[in-house]
């Protein structure tokens, strides 16, 4: 079996000692990965001590079997050893589909209508699925294809309930990551007039479901505007390259072009009014910016990195080339001189059609959504913990507005800016805290240097 950098089994769960919540202040950088399309039990089903895969790696219970209607038989999760995988269609109503009223059982059958029906149409389409004959939805990896991420959660903090912050694909997953709502606008610059929006909040032009070619119009407040308004810096930083939901190698579509200068669906902020009212386009920046103020040690106080497809993770990019990315970020950051008061939360925006046995809760009416992995790395992370607590997107506005803005909230009552959300996600009752996932405590870890290609088994 492969040992880790810090010379222990894969997964091991430690114990970590209880830490306080009163250093989150030693935090004067958070920095958000957000990578793509993998649900938890793709990436993370078989680690011990998290709630994986029931029946397989000793996580108690009988091994699931999810039926696939055209061959007339059920299929079980198996190990995927693949470098490149399909997943399944991915939009609100394959979400409820998969999840089938808490069965879990949808995820083979919407694979297949998905590539039997939608790329028929639209290849582009977050519904559509490029999956082979035989579907690849029940396949997980384990850390001999991606033991960086495995050697991550073994030294620092796997998160195993971080749901989707609502039930669908890239876009409104975008928008909850920065905003804490989706939500589809009716009359341009009015807050008042956008409403809920699970699958459709308004696409940019090109995109799936955007029809007049026009740009959306994202009049609610997103977070940037309450980190404006109390002189937080942040930037929002892009990698250039090509948008997602498009088979760049089969060519099953024409990449969309993507970088800082072009608002997408991973790129949600430029629409927003209050980015444009505040004079703050120019936070929009590209990634190698990132690259240049980390090696600096002028990292803003609040940095999201959105990838390009190829480095993704998103179907069917190489999980190892995501890998490397990830990894490459990452080193970058432990070797700044911001380290030592840095956070960084990875995860992957959507479940992206992969298999998750775990049911996810009801969080008003556009969410949460399922499953994705989750990861917290940090001087001040908790050493191989295994945080059980139930989180979404949700809780990384909420750690930022404790740590910079005084707990204040993207709340229409109190922050000086109406429009219409139907509640305060970051106030659920059902949310966890991302504080405990750190121990201020203990003295700030040295780096964990990684190799941007290990080898894959």
């Amino acid at each position: 079996m492969l040992l880790l950098a810090s010379g222990e089994i894969p997964g091991r769960r430690h114990e970590a000692r209880a830490g306080t919540r009163d250093g989150i202040h030693k935090i004067r950088h958070v920095v958000i990965i957000m990578q793509e399309n993998r649900s938890f039990d793709s990436y993370f089903g078989t680690y011990p001590g998290a709630d994986g895969i029931p029946g397989l790696a000793g996580h108690p219970g009988t091994v699931p079997c999810v039926p696939n209607p055209r061959e007339r038989h059920c299929e079980s999760p198996f190990h995927d050893a693949s470098e490149r995988n399909a997943g399944g269609p991915h939009g609100h109503g394959n979400a409820l589909s998969d999840i089938g009223g808490g069965r879990m059982n949808g995820f083979v059958d919407q694979a297949e209508q998905g590539r039997m029906h939608y790329c028929r149409l639209h290849f582009d389409d977050p519904r559509c699925s490029y999956t082979p004959d035989r579907p690849d939805v029940m396949g997980y990896h384990d850390w001999r294809e991606i033991p960086n991420y495995w050697e991550y959660a073994s030294n620092f903090v796997l998160q195993d309930h971080m749901f989707e912050s609502d039930t669908s694909w890239s876009l409104p997953a975008h928008l909850f990551l920065v905003s804490g709502w989706s939500a589809r606008c009716t009359r341009h610059g009015d807050p008042m007039s956008c409403r809920p929006a699970v699958q459709d909040p308004g696409s940019p032009p090109g995109e799936p479901g955007n029809t007049t070619g026009r740009p959306p119009d994202y009049a609610w407040t997103d977070l940037t505007y309450l980190l404006h308004k109390h002189r937080v810096s942040w930037g929002y930083f892009v990698a250039k390259g090509a948008q997602p939901d498009c088979d760049d190698d089969a060519m099953f579509c024409a990449p969309v072009p993507q970088n800082a200068k072009t608002p997408g669906i991973w790129n949600p902020l430029p629409y927003f009014d209050t980015v444009k009212a505040d004079h703050q386009l120019a936070d929009v920046r590209p990634l190698t910016a990132f690259y240049k103020e980390a090696q600096d040690g002028t990292l803003p106080s609040v940095s999201w990195i959105t990838p390009a497809q190829a480095v993704s993770d998103h179907p069917p990019a190489l999980i190892s080339a995501g890998q490397a990315y990830v990894t490459g970020l990452i080193d970058t950051i432990m070797r700044s001189p911001d380290w030592d008061s840095t956070a960084i939360f990875l995860a992957w925006d959507d479940w992206g059609g992969f298999y998750d046995h775990v049911r996810p809760p009801r969080v008003d009416g556009q969410g949460y959504g399922l499953r994705v992995p989750a990861l917290v790395i940090s001087p001040y992370a908790k050493h191989g913990f295994v945080d059980h607590q139930t989180l979404s997107f949700d809780a990384y506005l909420k750690f930022i507005e404790d740590d910079f803005l005084h707990n204040r909230r993207l709340d229409p009552r109190t922050d000086d800016r109406p429009d219409p959300r139907p509640d305060v996600r970051e106030n659920a009752r059902i949310l966890g805290n991302l504080v405990d996932d750190f121990d201020f405590d203990q003295r700030p870890r040295p780096p964990l240097i990684l190799p941007l290609h290990p080898p894959f088994s």
